[in-house]
C-alpha cells in the first residue's frame, strides 16, 4: 500500500506484527464474482466472511488472491445477505447495488494481506 496510510505496531507471538492502517486506499466499487469472492477495480480478488449478530450485520473483505473460475450470472448465485456491489461513498461508507449504506469500521493490511470490514447500516 502506498500513500495516505500510517503505520503502527502490535505484538504477536514470536516478535512484532507491523501492520499499516489504510485511510484513503479503499476500493471504489466491489463486485460479485461468484459466492463469498468479490473484485474490485484493480482486478483483485476479495474474500467476503459474513458476521450477524442479534443487532447487525457485518461482513470481512480479505484481499487476497484466489482462483475466480467463471463469474456466475447473479440469477444463479445463492440466496445472500450481502449485495452484488459496493460502491464507496464519501464519509467512509460504500452504498450497495440495494441502495443501503455500510459503514467502514476499519480497513487494515498486515503482512501484505488487507483486511476491511464493514457494516450494515440501518435504514433511515
Amino acid at each position: 500500500m502506498s500513500g495516505g496510510a500510517a503505520t503502527g505496531g502490535g505484538a504477536a507471538a514470536g516478535g512484532a506484527c507491523p501492520f499499516t492502517v489504510s485511510r484513503s486506499l479503499h476500493p471504489d466499487h466491489l463486485w460479485i464474482w461468484r459466492p463469498n469472492v468479490y473484485v474490485d477495480e484493480m482486478d483483485r480478488t476479495w474474500l467476503s466472511i459474513t458476521i450477524e449478530t442479534e443487532t447487525s450485520l457485518q461482513v470481512l473483505l480479505r484481499q487476497i488472491e484466489v482462483s475466480r473460475g467463471e463469474a456466475l450470472q447473479p440469477s444463479r448465485l445463492p440466496p445472500s445477505r450481502l449485495p452484488l456491489m459496493w460502491q464507496l461513498y464519501p464519509g467512509r461508507r460504500y452504498r450497495s447495488s440495494d441502495s443501503g449504506f455500510w459503514r467502514i469500521v476499519y480497513h487494515i493490511e498486515i503482512n501484505g494481506v488487507e483486511d476491511m470490514v464493514l457494516e450494515q447500516l440501518p435504514d433511515p
